[in-house]
């Protein structure tokens, strides 16, 4: 008696999906989404190939942190008055220039600081790494195959001129590709829109609707413009705020703790300077 044959593996069975061969990429997703639905593959799955396929048809230009929005620093800077900008950013590198923007000589690790306030010799110029130019126009996937071969993590994106028109990281391009990548400033899912941490602030995320904050803060803010209070923030600004960028709307006190060239992630409400703004206007 032949022995019961064993079940296909996910691999066999997706092979025999793709023996169809797809004569496009929008077959190709066809077939990936119906094997999805068919639980042959996790949704997770299904969402990273669609983000690498993605990623080979978009450029740098599409991801890239404009230059306004860029964190920077002046190598005539003393590292002393570099630490507090360090902090407040939050920042693992940062591209210095030397007499004007333009001018990026090189990219410092926030890490190398820590030679001059440990007593070493410390020179700001030549603790610099190399930094890296790239073009708006250069493709994702392009890009992320040299970041992982020369271990760069940042490079400087500049137009068709030579000029700096903003900066990309390898998390960036990540991101794409997997989704938000979580920092110190996400919280819970289970936690709510709406956090209060030790420090008597509230973390706000900013798809939280108007109508939920309203009725958090007793607030009569409208809904007809915007429908979050990341919409608020932005039609406050008339633009995309930058990270630890301060807004105060009717003597609300809130601070970008997130954001990206996108859009807003997450707002701390410091209810102690909202009462005091509240005062000074009354």
């Amino acid at each position: 008696m032949d022995p019961t044959p064993s079940r296909p593996t996910l691999l066999e069975r997706l092979s025999s999906l793709l023996l169809r061969e797809p004569e496009d990429r929008e077959q190709l997703l066809q077939l990936l989404r119906s094997a999805h639905e068919r639980n042959l593959m996790d949704g997770d799955a299904l969402s990273i190939i669609e983000g690498a396929l993605a990623v080979s048809e978009m450029q740098v230009r599409d991801i890239m942190v404009p230059r306004a929005q860029m964190d920077v620093i002046s190598v005539a800077e003393p590292p002393e008055r570099l630490v507090d900008f360090v902090l407040e950013t939050a920042h693992s590198r940062f591209p210095a220039f030397g007499e004007s923007r333009d001018d990026v000589i090189g990219i410092l690790l926030a890490k190398d600081l820590l030679r001059h306030f440990a007593g070493k010799e410390f020179d700001l110029r030549d603790s610099l790494r190399p930094a890296v130019f790239i073009p708006e126009s250069k493709r994702l996937n392009v890009l992320l195959r040299e970041f992982r071969a020369s271990h760069n993590h940042m490079a400087i994106v500049v137009d068709e001129y030579g000029g700096v028109a903003g900066l990309v990281t390898i998390e960036d391009v990540l991101e794409q590709i997997v989704g938000d990548i979580e920092d110190e400033y996400d919280f819970d899912e289970a936690a709510g829109n709406i956090v209060l941490d030790n420090a008597g602030h509230y973390r706000v995320k900013a798809a939280t609707e108007i109508e939920d904050f309203n009725s958090a803060f007793g607030t009569n803010f409208s809904d007809e413009d915007y429908d979050t209070v990341g919409g608020l923030v932005i039609h406050q600004l008339g633009r995309l705020p930058k990270r630890n960028e301060v807004v105060v709307v009717d003597g609300l006190h809130l601070q970008v703790l997130r954001a990206d060239s996108r859009r807003v992630h997450t707002l701390l409400l410091d209810p102690q300077r909202s009462q005091t703004l509240a005062k000074d206007k009354a």
